[in-house]
């Protein structure tokens, strides 16, 4: 609610002197300069003690030395994605032989397998055993008690089973829906907004259900962006993808085709030729992934952004808010700074959603504004992505911002800057 211009007290900004010498303003910009290296000085302080994938290439290489010598296998091997899903880490006894557990752990990760499946790739679990235990990315890959003592929560908090008008279709706004294909994931990360699907086996949809998207997609003509998602969507066979991208692409109102995926982070392997070839076909594709972690941002991961990149695809990320991995303004910046390196623009930050079986990855919406506060004017507008709260029930993403608006009289409006200074600004 906007703040009436009488009960607000503001000191009016420092007015130049235009007729200053060029040596005073070159003064003035050269104290400026230092106030705002200042401003950052917190960040520049801790910045080189949060590790990013590169910085953990050795302790990764020699984790990923054991699992390959465990498994008896090669370089081929570990390069083929097949391979990786056919080796996911799946139950206690296996994960135990890699990462050191005590009965207590073995116990509790045994006792969430009974009601959640579970499981990593070879790839990702060596990004895990390469970290500290329990840190950002053990939290989540592997499983927690409280997954089962969790009361709190909804299966399905977005009732996409309320919002679903033809089989697979998930729709909630005017010009866009989505198509879920499978429920094959390279990770099953613990905190799913649809961990409902995962159940016993992977399974994709069939044709006959996708064949029913795509027919609604064809009669209704409003829809213009058409989200494939999941699951994963390039867990798909490249010749279903290049199928169901063919039949999208044909369709006249359909302007723009998105892929769901997080296998530029839990799967790199997948990103290969002929799927770059696949996806080429059939531009603009936009592929939005989910890095929540700058461990997760690791030399496989840049080489498949890469791949996408020249294949003409449009990166973005999708980051979730999640407590004890990403809470935390320096660790948020981190990511973002590092993926704008990799090409992948941060596209949102997720409030997590009340999914049951996982209140304890949520934050306070107060810590997700204060990360906010500290990207907007701290960092790159580029790495600044929006904070999205998704409105239960289906009512669809909805925008949370610190307010830097705070009155309105007239042609005037007050603004809060970045730095809380309080100016006016009149338009004409």
């Amino acid at each position: 609610m906007a703040i009436r211009f009488e009960n607000i007290s503001f000191e009016q900004p420092e007015v130049l002197n235009t007729n200053s010498t060029g040596e005073e303003r070159r003064q003035f910009a050269i104290k400026r300069a230092a106030e705002l290296r200042e401003k950052i000085r917190d960040y520049l302080d801790v910045k080189g003690k949060i590790p990013t994938g590169f910085d953990r290439i050795d302790e990764y290489e020699r984790e990923r030395r054991r699992i390959l010598d465990s498994l008896q296998a090669g370089e081929d091997d570990w390069n083929d994605w097949r391979w990786q899903l056919r080796h996911r880490v799946s139950d206690v006894e296996t994960l135990s032989r890699y990462v050191e557990l005590s009965k207590e752990e073995r116990e509790e990760i045994a006792e969430v397998s009974k009601q959640f499946r579970w499981a990593l790739s070879p790839y990702y679990l060596a990004l895990v055993m390469a970290d500290e235990p329990h840190g950002a990315l053990w939290k989540q890959s592997i499983p927690s008690i409280q997954e089962v003592t969790d009361k709190n929560g909804s299966e399905d908090p977005m009732a996409e089973q309320w919002t679903s008008p033809a089989p697979g279709v998930t729709r909630r706004y005017p010009d866009r829906m989505i198509i879920n294909v499978t429920n094959r994931c390279a990770m099953f990360c613990r905190h799913c907004q649809r961990r409902r699907n995962i159940g016993n086996k992977d399974r994709h949809q069939t044709r006959a259900t996708l064949e029913a998207a795509l027919q609604y997609v064809r009669d209704n003509e409003e829809i213009r962006d058409v989200l494939v998602t999941g699951g994963d969507a390039l867990l798909l066979s490249n010749r279903t993808l290049d199928w169901l991208l063919r039949e999208l692409h044909s369709i006249p109102h359909v302007e723009i085709k998105r892929l769901g995926t997080r296998t530029p982070v839990t799967l790199p392997q997948r990103i290969t030729p002929e799927l770059c070839r696949i996806l080429e076909k059939y531009p603009p594709i936009y592929i939005n992934t989910q890095f929540n972690h700058p461990l997760e941002v690791t030399p496989e991961a840049k080489r498949a952004c890469d791949m996408l990149v020249k294949a003409g695809v449009v990166l973005g990320n999708q980051a979730v808010l999640l407590r004890g991995v990403n809470n935390d303004p320096h660790v948020m910046k981190k990511l973002n700074q590092e993926l704008l390196k990799i090409r992948v623009r941060p596209y949102y930050i997720f409030h997590a959603k009340n999914v049951k079986g996982t209140s304890h990855f949520i934050t306070s919406v107060k810590e997700g504004l204060e990360i906010m506060e500290h990207l907007r004017g701290y960092t790159s507008g580029l790495a600044v992505p929006t904070y999205i709260i998704n409105a239960p029930y289906g009512n669809g993403k909805t925008p949370i911002a610190p307010n830097y608006l705070l009155g309105r009289k007239g042609n005037q409006i007050l603004l809060r800057t970045w730095e809380n200074k309080i100016i006016p600004y009149e338009t004409p």
